[in-house]
């Protein structure tokens, strides 16, 4: 696996304050959600990556470039969305992204051009001429996301980057998102605290808390159940198909929502079709079932607070 970001026990102090310790790991290409309560490390953690703060202890590396002695570099090829604000008052949008593609060295006209090819692929249409401090939340996210590709990047470092988005504009933001990864090769860091959106694009999570890394597993794993469960949905109630499974033989428990969860044993999954007939009943739905991730993201939370405690 080529190594995206590599970290060594990597702990950072502020003061009497612990925010990240003994934080190692190693993530490869792809997109990866960064995920974490409040106070969990997680922008301490990305500010490190960025170089905009020091270790105290640790070593580690970001596309082979080392932390600490090698910053420029790294921020050379990162392209970096923060979760506040970050605009200058008087110029426009349109004038903003090309600042930031001269920040990155592109020369006046290509950075001209490329700034407006990037605000037309992040859907900026007309506002890109008005100033960026008369800009909706949405339209901020959208600037900030611009800057942070127009330099053609193959790293993206994304704080918080659908916050704030009504839903519509936030399946936006993700659309592009999954469209640099997969049509463009980029690799993708996520800090969020929407677990949909992980689940939504994601192929690994990393979940931090008290400042220590409590999984690195990627999203099909982590969701995957111990032992083989299906979940089926019916066209009116289950009753009559619930009898005929046990009278089969067949593992089932009705879940609050009227859906039936099935033990996968004894191809009980090829059955079901014929049983549902006999039953009288349609199937709406048939499908392998899945941990939640927010019960996964709850008890990592909660054993890290009962280990630091």
């Amino acid at each position: 696996m080529n190594v995206l970001i590599r970290l060594d026990r990597i702990t950072k102090d502020y003061g009497p304050l612990r925010a990240l310790e003994d934080v190692s790991l190693a993530l490869g290409p792809g997109v990866i959600g960064l995920l974490g309560p409040n106070g969990a490390g997680k922008s301490t953690l990305i500010k490190i990556l960025m170089g905009l703060v020091r270790l105290s202890s640790g070593s580690g590396e970001v596309l082979g470039y080392r932390l600490g002695s090698q910053v420029r570099r790294i921020r050379a090829r990162v392209g970096y969305m923060p979760e506040d604000d970050c605009y200058i008052a008087g110029l426009s949008g349109g004038e903003m992204v090309r600042f930031a593609a001269r920040l990155s060295g592109l020369p006046s006209i290509e950075a001209m051009r490329r700034a407006h090819e990037i605000l037309d692929f992040c859907g900026v249409e007309e506002e890109r001429y008005r100033m960026v401090e008369t800009y909706s939340t949405g339209m901020r996210q959208k600037l900030k996301f611009a800057q942070a590709i127009v330099h053609d990047p193959p790293l993206l470092i994304l704080d918080e980057p659908t916050a704030g988005l009504d839903p519509e504009e936030r399946e936006a933001m993700l659309g592009r998102v999954r469209l640099l990864a997969q049509r463009m090769g980029k690799s993708v860091l996520i800090s969020t605290h929407i677990l949909p959106d992980v689940q939504a694009i994601c192929d690994t999570v990393v979940i931090l808390a008290k400042g220590r890394v409590r999984i690195v597993e990627p999203l099909e794993v982590l969701c995957r159940p111990a032992s083989p469960v299906w979940r089926v949905r019916v066209f009116g109630p289950p009753d009559l198909l619930l009898e005929r499974i046990r009278r089969e033989g067949g593992g089932v428990r009705l879940e609050p929502d009227g859906t039936l969860a099935l033990s996968a044993a004894n191809g009980i999954a090829e059955r079901i079709w014929d049983w549902a007939r006999d039953a009288g009943v349609g199937i709406r739905a048939l499908a392998p079932a899945k941990n939640s991730l927010e019960q996964i993201f709850l008890e990592a939370v909660r054993e890290g607070n009962h280990a630091d405690s």
